[in-house]
């Protein structure tokens, strides 16, 4: 090997040593980040989830036909963009729409999702979310069933 090959490998070596050594320290930064600070962090990302469904809710208007929505069972009404800007970031609209629940109900999905599914705060949007889904996915009134109608035979 001649000289020029040798400084040229070991300036490469110094190289990825010192990118490698970046990645470590960057690393131990976050997880530090993360024990000691998670407030701080959940904060920026509830920011960010905030602004992203606001970009989402526009997007979603021209992506949810009225066909559409009659196909998953949703409603049009109030409250229904942030519904789907919310909601169907993470699951389907039949997921919404094959449940019943009174407004405490629909509240306690939230805050269930919100603590363990990762779910963000919904701020001044969790009125109308509630409302709409409150207003169009209540518990229905259920009687008794109709009779069956049997026709009877003799064993022989």
């Amino acid at each position: 090997m001649k000289e020029e090959d040798v400084k040229r490998m070991i300036r490469s070596v110094s190289i990825l040593g010192f990118l490698l050594l970046f990645l470590v320290l960057s690393s131990i930064g976050v997880v530090l980040l993360l024990q000691y600070q998670p407030d701080l962090v959940q904060g920026w990302l509830a920011k960010e989830k905030s602004r992203n469904s606001e970009q989402i809710s526009e997007a979603f208007q021209d992506e949810w036909t009225p066909e559409k929505l009659e196909e998953v069972g949703l409603v049009e009404g109030e409250g229904l963009q942030l519904v789907l800007a919310n909601c169907t970031n993470c699951h389907s609209a039949k997921l919404v729409t094959q449940n019943r629940f009174t407004r405490e109900g629909w509240i306690q999905v939230i805050r269930w999702m919100q603590e363990t599914q990762g779910f963000w705060e919904l701020g001044e949007n969790e009125d109308a979310i509630v409302d709409y889904l409150s207003t169009h996915f209540a518990p229905e009134a259920q009687g008794r069933r109709m009779p069956l109608e049997v026709e009877w035979y003799s064993l022989e």
